[in-house]
């Protein structure tokens, strides 16, 4: 079969746009050559600074002849309805419409459309063109004459030639033949544009990939990309260095050059006196260098640098990395001004007494004259939440309150939330703003700040995504809880939250923050008494502790779900508890039953509170608000397990078929008895069931109350037996409404005995 060929060769393209774009192009043709009646075996996308390319493979020569019957109005329609047919069948008059008829419609049109396939080559001349003309550039430009035309050629450089070639590999493919602003497709591409800028005749990918080669054109960004991370290797390892490898930075390199050559640059000694981090992001930034480290060094770099150069010089790079050295020297010196500005006495140190008054700072240390001067210049943290400072205070608060929960000295959780934001305002963070936090970290080292309040500078604003670790100090713990706790609530009370995928201040990965220090610390925190206590920070009732807990439980929903949990698990002990007392359902008088009692006078399940071994400790009577996630998460972990058994399977079963059972009676508003009432028991099932449900829900309540979930879930699984001899042996709809309404509210009791750990109805299975 036919592969088909593509590269649209321009001016540098941004090497941060280059994979994105190369995807879109393929997404964007194969999409158009399907809907167009092709298909293909194999479609991948390639791309160089200069170059994006498809490589398509079996494709489909011709599309399928379609043959369809579309089905139009009544003979007798109106003109109207007529009309609107012959548009929709692309038929010019009700002459070429075809009468069929059916014995109920009478009569009919049908028009019988033939569409006969069409050559893969027009298809793809006619797909091509638009897909240029529309491609989804963040950014574009015209160029040229034509550019003051309306409607002119954009792309994100000038775009300087297209190759399409279509065939199969026996037979010389063809060029497919079109053209957008003058640019017609041909067979013809150009190599690296200073070692090969001739015109180069390709025929099919396989021979374009080899001449690309040959003329200084590595194709593969992910080959480019192996061949830098080697050479880099290799050099380092021959000066007796180790690359400091950077995946970030090598995909970016790799997007910079066709040809890559590797150089080693050097800078003098003195520069490593400037941190680490520093001479990373300063070299990084501005030179897309690597740096490295002598070998076997964990934390130390060393004075050369590695650089990926575009072109093979006759001097074998000596001048390329010659001039690299000089523009890193020179921003070198602009870092090493900022660390030792950082470390001196701010200018303004008689303004800012009063703010270190109010923080209790010491303007001697460098770190603290910093946080005054955050405070004293009013930076503002959001229009409707205050200052830097203000959230300071805030914060610092919180933290003070947390210490205990999370085992930190309070003396310490104090100091370090106020220098948590202080390297905010040195100069190095405000050349580097990643650089946030690390450098409040080696800031306090060197003024003497002991190391649990040096490293919380740092680990306050962690972890900042899914795969970065957290905070496990306890002085961090508390400044990192009460950093996101307040943002959280701060926002809620302004009612900036997130809606749809728009989250512009970053509040799922706050939540989600929150929710991973609290597990991964196996740390108890009861979230509705700390929002009460950050919405009071803000003036705000705590109306929307509700709203914000819900909000927690979706991050923590995500978190079980990426850990391996099963989502029904989650809802079922989410759930837990919360299901409302039922309505009164039915009427009954006081009529005896055959055994002369006289059944209970009110209607209405129990509410679990009411049951032995049941005893909310939040909320009101049979509601939890469910606020202390690491419980939940034991909960499910417990719940897991028992599933896991047949014992547990069983008990899911029968516990279901009771619930189910009495949901029904209680949609068709059927009596249900208040109580449980053993003189109305006819049969031996039902006093076993009785009898192990009241152990059960009696153990499992205490199992509850000492934390003991896998105790709680053990003891439930008693039932299984005694559930599955009552629906073997005993009629719930019995004749007699006494009897009927006794054995629901038996049922009752299994669904609240169960509902003490896990809402077994939204159980799957």
């Amino acid at each position: 079969m036919p592969d088909l060929l593509l590269e649209l060769r321009s001016e540098e393209i941004p090497a941060r746009m280059q994979r994105k774009a190369a995807g879109d192009l393929r997404k964007m043709l194969t999409d158009g050559l399907v809907e167009a009646g092709l298909t293909y075996e194999a479609a991948r996308e390639y791309w160089t600074p200069r170059r994006l390319a498809l490589d398509i493979r079996g494709l489909t020569a011709r599309s399928k002849d379609i043959r369809e019957e579309i089905k139009g109005p009544s003979t007798t329609a109106p003109e109207q309805a007529v009309q609107g047919f012959l548009r929709k069948a692309g038929l010019s008059s009700i002459a070429d419409a075809h009468v069929h008829s059916d014995p109920k419609k009478g009569d009919f049109y049908v028009a019988h459309i033939s569409k006969p396939g069409r050559a893969a080559e027009e298809i793809i001349a006619e797909l091509v063109p638009g897909i240029i003309k529309s491609f989804p550039w963040p950014k574009s430009m015209r160029w040229g004459p034509a550019s003051a035309k309306p409607g002119s050629l954009r792309w994100v450089r000038p775009l300087q030639s297209i190759v399409c070639t279509f065939g199969p590999e026996t037979e010389e493919p063809v060029v497919v033949d079109f053209e957008i602003d003058g640019i017609r497709a041909g067979n013809v591409t150009y190599g690296h544009r200073f070692h090969a800028p001739g015109p180069i005749t390709v025929r099919r990918f396989d021979d374009y990939v080899a001449k690309l080669e040959a003329a200084k054109v590595v194709l593969d960004a992910d080959r480019r990309k192996e061949i830098i991370l080697a050479d880099a290797g290799n050099i380092a390892f021959a000066n007796g260095l180790d690359l400091v490898e950077d995946e970030g930075l090598l995909e970016e390199v790799s997007g910079l050059v066709e040809w890559p050559v590797v150089l080693m640059g050097e800078f003098e000694q003195d520069f490593l006196t400037i941190p680490g981090e520093v001479i990373r992001l300063t070299i990084r930034a501005n030179q897309k260098c690597f740096v490295t480290r002598p070998h076997g060094a964990s934390e130390d770099l060393s004075n050369r640098f590695i650089l990926v150069a575009n072109i093979e010089a006759s001097d074998g790079g000596k001048e390329i990395a010659y001039g690299n050295g000089k523009v890193v020297r020179a921003r070198l010196s602009d870092a090493l001004y900022f660390w030792k500005t950082d470390q001196s006495d701010l200018p303004d140190l008689d303004q800012l007494k009063e703010s270190a008054a109010t923080f209790g700072l010491d303007l001697r240390k460098p770190l603290d004259q910093r946080m005054a001067r955050l405070d004293h210049l009013n930076v503002t943290f959001h229009a409707k939440l205050g200052t830097q400072g203000q959230r300071v205070e805030r914060i610092k608060k919180l933290a003070e309150e947390l210490a205990p929960v999370v085992g930190a000295d309070s003396a310490l959780v104090a100091r370090a939330s106020v220098l948590a934001k202080a390297d905010l305002q040195t100069e190095v963070v405000g050349e580097f703003p990643e650089l946030q936090g690390a450098m409040g970290r080696k800031y306090a080292l060197l003024q003497g700040e002991h190391a649990s309040v040096a490293a919380a500078a740092e680990e306050h604003y962690k972890p900042q995504g899914p795969s970065d670790r957290v905070p496990t100090d306890p002085v961090s713990v508390a400044v990192a809880l009460a950093d996101k706790l307040d943002t959280l609530t701060g926002f809620w009370a302004i009612d900036e939250k997130p809606t749809g995928s728009k989250d512009p201040f970053a509040l799922r990965r706050a939540a989600l923050g929150v929710v991973r220090i609290l597990i991964e610390n196996r740390i108890r925190l009861a979230l509705t008494s700390v929002f009460a206590k950050a919405f009071a920070n803000f003036k705000a009732g705590a109306d929307q502790s509700s709203d914000l807990l819900a909000f927690f439980h979706d991050r923590l929903k995500v978190y079980l779900r990426d850990s391996g949990a099963r989502h029904d698990l989650i809802d079922a002990v989410l759930s837990a508890g919360s299901r409302p007392t039922s309505p009164l359902v039915g009427e009954m008088s006081a009529k005896p039953t055959e055994g002369g009692a006289v059944p209970p006078a009110s209607h209405s399940v129990a509410p679990p509170s009411a049951l032995p071994g049941i005893s909310p400790t939040r909320g009101e009577i049979g509601q939890s608000p469910n606020d202390d996630l690491l419980q939940i998460v034991r909960r499910v972990e417990a719940l897991g397990s028992l599933l896991d058994t047949d014992e547990g399977k069983n008990l899911l079963a029968g516990t279901k078929r009771a619930a189910n059972i009495l949901a029904a009676e209680e949609k068709k508003k059927t009596l249900v008895a208040q109580a449980v009432e053993p003189a109305l028991f006819r049969e031996g099932a039902e006093k076993k069931l009785f009898a192990a449900v009241n152990q059960a829900e009696k153990e499992a309540g205490q199992a509850i109350q000492n934390e003991d979930f896998s105790a709680a879930m053990l003891a439930l699984s008693v039932l299984r037996e005694p559930v599955d001899s009552f629906f073997e042996r005993v009629l719930v709809n019995d004749e007699d409404q006494a009897v009927r309404a006794n054995r629901l509210a038996l049922l009752a009791r299994i669904r609240a005995a169960t509902d003490q750990v896990a809402d077994f109805s939204k159980i799957v299975g």
